[in-house]
């Protein structure tokens, strides 16, 4: 549940997204896994195709009043925009306190992911997301915090029927340089920079054999079958490894019957490409900065959006001489830099997530959201893990 009694916060209904249903497309082996999975302890996993109904979680309105009614209505058949923050925590190393970052928008019924960190396909589960609902899965750079659970959403994905396309950078083409105080080796020398797609094809062999044993045993569907890669192409702006997000305008990513993806680069250290997204509907507008230092390129991929949902590290992580400190200062935006951002892009609400503190303990959102406020006159929300928000456009 989140505590929407938090300074920044609105609390004006509650609503619980459910899952669009739609007809499958392949009759190949359904018969057989829908009768094994009525009877097999795998028919209750995360993402199977009959998830326990949580609890509705209170919902901060964005700019329009949730109706509690749509809780109970035919998902296929609801119409509306909704974010659900499935896991708010930075990563590498593992936060207690919040799942990895990831993230569900809702837009008619249906789920639109991105990024998938850890335990992200759980907290899909818990979030009372269904499978068949999520059509396209969005990831904005392959450092493994943002990929930790991304195959799960295959491997656990016991009685699906479609693919999910999935959108995300290729190939770096190059290692960045090394850093002073760095001794690092190589991984897999032969390619040391995959893209997603080949980040697929290696988790598709890594799992090769239990995979191949679950589709003999309870033919369980073919995970090759279910991730559709496309990997993102970048405009000629002289973008490389060694210079990741030069000036950039923004660029089509991908466009449906209910929402127009774009993208921009943002300089995240020496990775390469990492990307923004911004989701445009007929609904409202919501856009992820993505992990990034402050850049110009967001704030015109952003500028009057409904809905900012930008990453936040605390600013005694960016104090300091070390090789860790120089990352974070290069990689990512300081809370006392974030509300700035916002103020300048104009939107209409900012919700954190993406966070982390350099010691060990809980984050204070009271603080966080006062330290934004400074300098960002919307309404501010320190995110947690299932946090759900209505969104809508300006009137």
């Amino acid at each position: 549940m989140c505590d929407c009694g938090s300074p920044g916060e609105e609390n004006s209904g509650q609503v619980q997204a459910t899952g669009e249903g739609r007809p499958g497309h392949a009759e190949r082996r359904r018969w057989g896994r829908r009768e094994v999975l009525r009877t097999s302890a795998l028919g209750g996993g995360v993402l199977g195709a009959a998830l326990a109904s949580p609890p509705a979680l209170a919902s901060p309105a964005v700019g329009g009043v949730n109706d509690a009614r749509a809780a109970h209505s035919d998902p296929a058949r609801r119409r509306g925009l909704e974010l659900v923050l499935l896991g708010t925590g930075a990563g590498p190393l593992i936060d207690p306190q919040r799942a990895g970052t990831s993230s569900a928008l809702i837009v008619d019924g249906r789920v639109y992911l991105v990024d998938a960190g850890l335990g992200a396909a759980r907290q899909f589960g818990l979030a009372g997301l269904d499978r068949s609902a999520l059509r396209h899965m969005f990831i904005t750079h392959l450092h493994s915090d943002h990929l930790m659970s991304y195959y799960d959403f295959f491997l656990t994905a016991a009685d699906a029927r479609d693919p999910v396309t999935v959108h995300g950078p290729g190939s770096a083409g190059a290692l960045p340089f090394e850093e002073r105080g760095s001794t690092p080796g190589t991984v897999d020398p032969r390619n040391p920079t995959p893209g997603l797609k080949q980040h697929t094809e290696d988790c598709h062999a890594a799992f090769a054999y239990s995979t191949n044993v679950f589709m003999r045993d309870i033919a369980l569907a073919d995970p090759r079958d279910l991730a559709d890669v496309h990997e993102i192409g970048l405009p000629d702006v002289g973008a490389s490894a060694h210079d990741p997000a030069p000036r950039t305008r923004p660029f089509p990513v991908m466009e449906d019957d209910r929402v127009k993806v774009t993208a921009t680069l943002v300089p995240h250290g020496p990775l390469f490409p990492s990307l923004a997204f911004r989701f445009d509907t007929e609904h409202g507008s919501v856009t992820f900065s993505g992990d990034t230092r402050p850049t110009p390129n967001l704030v015109e991929l952003a500028r009057d959006t409904d809905l900012l949902v930008h990453e936040a590290m605390g600013d005694s992580s960016m104090e300091g001489p070390g090789i860790l400190a120089r990352h974070m200062r290069r990689s990512h935006t300081a809370l006392s830099q974030v509300g700035g951002v916002a103020q300048r892009i104009g939107a209409r609400r900012l919700v954190l997530s993406h966070i982390g503190e350099k010691h060990d303990r809980p984050i204070d959102a009271a603080r966080w959201t006062r330290t934004v406020k400074r300098t960002y006159d919307g309404p501010v929300t320190t995110g947690q893990d299932l946090m759900r928000f209505t969104v809508s456009a300006k009137s």
